[in-house]
């Protein structure tokens, strides 16, 4: 018996097509996929625009999610432009959800669009075709991520898609940004659509949040009186504009500054108000600390301020709402874009405070000589590691900053040392996300690249980070999309954050006598360099100090000049 043949007309523009060219109206200029049997119509679509020269994202196959994810991350730190990413139904959702996760806790507005099981069985295009249709089929597909992201739909009627593009975009866009997730039924993609109207919704997110005048003059006032103020931050780097506010006014009156679990650069390294990566010793005396985009400042376990301390907080979320458990103190929280509301805490600081003041020059003198003399010990610690036996993380870090240039952008998850890795440019510097998701840091480096090809971006993963982004799908995405990164593996043979968590709790116990390697060691090492050559690069292992720079310059000289992916692993001792 003849099957009951589908209803409606495939050749007609289609659901499918409104949303290509919907992404694109709302400045999408890549569709990273990975794809499966949800596509079909997709598919299509991209094939009719180039046909008839439509204009649409540029669609790139990325063969894991996690990478996916990831590389969307990546073209957002450098383009500051929302993401689109489609996956697979239910399991291609879940394989998203590690780096969705990062997305979120970093704030990355990425559309992650997912199919969705077919809603029939037959008698329509798209209907059932494969056997799994049935058991990827969930009562709440979106229930998955519904926690991380801001907002999830799923797309009902063909001529809803540009209206749901645009309210997807703006609650993504709106501060602070996120990702959202959008399902796509089958049928629904492939049911015509007709013409896109003549105005595309207008929808433009709402702009950031603004200081409240009244409280940056209570916060000028304290940072008049204080004697000890200090700043901790995080995610003040995002922007060019948040760096030079910062500068500025830290500069102007004396203020140090401490990056503590930087994801962007804070300030540059040489900057004489930049007091290093760790709050203490300065936050046990601080009498004002002001926390810009932070949302850990301390480890209240092993550290804080005194209880007199005034505490005040700045960003487009300072209470960080969506963390269920956060207590650290605030006398004075502004909820606002973090440049602008630093510009504005500078001027009224002004009116009440001069830079020339005896107590602010003798204050600006005593914390450059702090930097510099940090400067220094940091320098005469890797001096000494030059001529170690083995390479240690500090030394490497040291390296890879000589070798790269001040131009060239890091992405880093985990081990690069930035104390030993001076950055001068805004932007030349990115880090994992709070959430600590592993397996991103490659996949953003590639993202990274696509957004700035002019650019030499590295990626220094730690060998447990390699291994969870996928590796033979991230050097296929670099190879075939002329993404030419240089990877840089401190390979220690270890997962180091859970053999530092158990020395944490247990350094005099039963497990530490091993140096707690139970459950975090990840040796025998592969020979990670031999799967960067599988996908037509250059890899090189690197054992002691003297062969490093040489196989750095090497592999940036393949990286710059033969536009070939390279990975450097280096065996560490940490």
């Amino acid at each position: 018996m003849d099957r009951e043949p589908a209803t409606g007309r495939p050749n007609e523009p289609s659901a499918a097509d409104a949303l290509l060219r919907g992404l694109k109206a709302q400045g999408v200029d890549y569709f990273f996929a990975n794809p499966g049997t949800d596509f079909p119509s997709i598919i299509e679509g991209f094939a009719r625009a180039a046909e008839s020269g439509g204009t649409v994202p540029r669609p790139l196959l990325v063969p894991h999610e996690t990478a996916a994810v990831a590389m969307a991350h990546g073209v957002y730190m450098v383009s500051g432009r929302p993401q689109a990413v489609m996956v697979h139904t239910n399991v291609g959702t879940g394989n998203t959800i590690n780096t969705l996760i990062n997305a979120a806790r970093d704030n990355v507005p990425i559309v992650l669009l997912a199919g969705r099981s077919p809603l029939t069985q037959k008698g329509h295009l798209g209907a059932r075709t494969r056997y799994i249709q049935w058991a990827q089929e969930m009562f709440d597909q979106a229930g998955m991520v519904r926690e991380i992201v801001k907002w999830d739909y799923e797309l009902r009627l063909p001529d809803q898609t540009e209206e749901v593009l645009a309210r997807a975009f703006e609650v993504a866009m709106a501060s602070p940004r996120g990702p959202v997730y959008l399902t796509l039924p089958r049928e629904i993609l492939a049911s015509a659509a007709g013409q896109s109207g003549s105005e595309r919704p207008r929808r433009k997110p709402p702009e950031p949040p603004h200081a409240d005048p009244q409280a940056i003059d209570t916060l000028a006032e304290w940072l008049a009186a204080a004697r000890k103020p200090l700043i901790i931050t995080a995610g003040i780097g995002r922007s060019a504009a948040g760096v030079a506010a910062l500068a500025e006014l830290a500069e102007r009156f004396a203020l140090p500054v401490v990056a503590f679990s930087q994801r962007f650069l804070a300030l540059p390294s040489d900057h004489p108000m930049h007091q290093g990566f760790q709050p203490r010793p300065l936050i046990e005396e601080a009498d004002l600390v002001l926390v810009v985009e932070c949302d850990v400042p301390w480890i209240p376990s092993l550290e804080g301020p005194p209880e007199t301390a005034r505490i005040a907080h700045i960003g487009e979320d300072p209470a960080f709402a969506r963390y269920p458990m956060r207590g650290f103190p605030a006398d004075l929280s502004i909820t606002a874009a973090a440049p602008a509301a630093l510009a504005a805490l500078a001027r009224a600081l002004a009116t009440r405070l001069s830079p020339d003041a005896p107590a602010i020059v003798t204050r600006r003198r005593e914390l450059a000589e702090r930097a510099a003399d940090l400067a220094r010990r940091r320098r005469a610690e890797t001096d000494r590691d030059a001529g170690a036996e083995h390479i240690t993380p500090a030394y490497l870090s040291r390296v890879i900053g000589e070798a790269v240039g001040p131009e060239a952008i890091i992405v880093n998850e985990y081990p690069l040392r930035p104390e030993h890795c001076p950055r001068s440019l805004p932007g030349s510097y990115f880090g994992l996300s709070p959430a600590g998701g592993l397996g991103w840091g490659f996949g953003a480096a590639l993202g990274a690249k696509l957004a700035a090809p002019e650019k030499l971006v590295v990626a220094t993963l730690g060998d447990g980070a390699y291994v969870f982004a996928n590796p033979t799908a991230c050097h296929w995405v670099a190879a075939v999309d002329a993404l030419p990164i240089l990877v840089v593996v401190f390979n220690n043979g270890l997962y180091g954050a859970v053999r530092n968590a158990t020395l944490d709790l247990y350094k005099n116990g039963v497990a530490a006598r091993d140096g707690a390697r139970l459950l975090a060691d990840l040796g025998p090492s592969p020979a990670y360099e031999m799967l960067v050559e599988a996908s037509g690069g250059y890899g090189v292992r690197v054992e002691t100090p003297a062969e490093l720079m040489p196989a750095l310059e090497r592999a940036i000289a393949v990286v710059t000049r033969e536009k070939r992916q390279a990975l450097v692993n280096v065996i560490c001792r940490y």
